[in-house]
């Protein structure tokens, strides 16, 4: 039973998921694109590798987390990591173009389906033990300062890995060899990710447990996915907080675009070569990682400082937005003391969106009932990545210089401002629409 378990448990056991789920990814930052290219794709076919996982993932965000709130958080998270196990091992060992699509489908499904069932887990659980006004914010933070340290230590090692294998007796040389070329260097951080989310799984299944649900049949599923869904889109159209979450996500969704389709070309200009470009790439989104981490962790302090969650998301993002106004200022300038000035807004942007997500998320689920929160946090990805994508289409066809990365700035300023309104600490017309997602959620089970 969820309700056997204390606070400081299910928050280590929140935070050890958080680990443990995004470590495979870390890992995979450094060599997948180099794999990819070793094997012998082409530029135009590994752009079509990680569009069919943003289309998956994009496609599955919805019905997968009406999924997540009909079946349980712990069987669709085993399902998640198990997809990702298969994953990995496909591109690790892959070597035709559509073994590599088939495995980045499956991490797309991955994806979907881990978007929302974790945290959904820990809310539930302290509200089982503490009742629906027990604290959430310190345990969202430090799973969200747990999902930056695994990835900026599977980025790491991930890139590291590899030349590691090529010291010495070259024991990477030797294993490709081996393996007549199936499990080159390049190979070893997917296939360590891989075991690593075997443990996950294991975890999963032993640690997150949670109250017995309604037996459910395929008829059941099928018909309360979309009810499900249904009843989260709905709550995010007539409940104007919940709405400005969905927003805020929109407009982090257009920042970390610009940051991650800018920065490369930014290193390597730095550099003067793409290599060693790729190099400080890598530090630098290790970097980003640890920023967002110390963010996430400052969240219950900044809320403190700041009065309130709303007013904290409004001052985190707005760090964010004067950090991404610093580096579009810099664009145009290699000088030394531009280079300080776009590392300060480099961190300021991480630390920002990290700082605001814990209060964001505490506000979300203070407005969405259990039954509706892994959709609620579906829909929240979602307005990220259908953003993201949106705005990377822009950001592709703005001229070089400060434009691209004002449009990112701009996007969350418009995310702060969101906060400046009346703070809506008194039940209104729209906040009493989560009944109806009970009820929804009650048809589903």
């Amino acid at each position: 039973m969820t309700t056997s378990l204390d606070l400081h448990t299910a928050r280590r056991r929140y935070v050890t998921a958080c680990a443990l789920f995004w470590l495979p990814a870390g890992l995979t930052i450094a060599p997948l694109i180099l794999l990819f290219t070793e094997r012998g794709m082409t530029m135009a076919a590994i752009a079509g590798f990680f569009a069919a996982h943003s289309l998956t993932a994009a496609a599955l965000e919805l019905p997968t987390g009406g999924l997540s709130d009909v079946l349980g958080r712990r069987a669709v998270l085993a399902a998640a990591g198990l997809l990702n196990l298969t994953a990995l091992t496909l591109q690790a060992l892959g070597t035709t173009a559509w073994v590599l699509t088939l495995g980045m489908v499956l991490m797309g499904t991955a994806r979907a389906l881990s978007s929302g069932p974790a945290e959904a887990w820990y809310v539930d659980t302290v509200h089982a033990h503490a009742g629906p006004d027990a604290e959430l914010r310190t345990g969202l933070a430090r799973g969200g300062s747990a999902t930056s340290a695994a990835l900026a230590t599977g980025t790491l090692l991930g890139g590291a890995l590899p030349w590691l294998l090529g010291l010495g007796p070259d024991l990477g040389a030797r294993l490709s060899g081996a393996t007549s070329g199936l499990v080159p260097p390049l190979s070893v951080p997917l296939l360590l990710g891989a075991v690593v989310d075997i443990a996950f799984v294991l975890y999963v299944l032993a640690a997150l447990r949670e109250p017995p649900r309604a037996k459910a049949t395929l008829r059941g599923v099928l018909q309360g996915i979309p009810a499900t869904v249904v009843g989260g889109l709905r709550l995010g159209a007539r409940d104007a907080l919940v709405r400005r979450v969905f927003l805020s996500a929109g407009a982090t969704g257009c920042a970390l675009a610009a940051l991650e389709l800018l920065t490369p070309g930014r290193a390597a200009a730095l550099t003067g070569a793409s290599e060693s470009g790729a190099v400080l790439y890598a530090v630098i989104a290790c970097l980003g990682f640890v920023g967002s981490g110390v963010g996430s962790h400052l969240a219950p302090l900044t809320a403190r400082l700041a009065g309130s969650g709303e007013r904290a998301v409004l001052v985190s993002l707005g760090a964010g937005a004067s950090g991404l106004l610093l580096l579009g200022a810099t664009a145009v300038s290699t000088a030394p003391f531009a280079m300080v000035l776009a590392a300060g807004g480099y961190a300021l942007v991480y630390l920002g969106i990290g700082a605001a997500a814990p209060s964001e998320n505490e506000l979300l689920h203070r407005r969405v009932p259990s039954a509706g929160r892994a959709t609620a946090l579906s829909v929240q990805s979602l307005a990220l990545q259908l953003v993201a994508a949106l705005s990377g289409l822009v950001v592709g066809v703005l001229p070089a210089g400060p434009l691209p990365w004002l449009l990112g700035g701009t996007a969350l300023v418009a995310g702060a401002v969101l906060w400046i309104q009346r703070d809506p600490t008194t039940p209104s017309r729209a906040a009493k629409s989560t009944n109806s997602v009970q009820v929804v959620g009650e048809r589903a089970s």
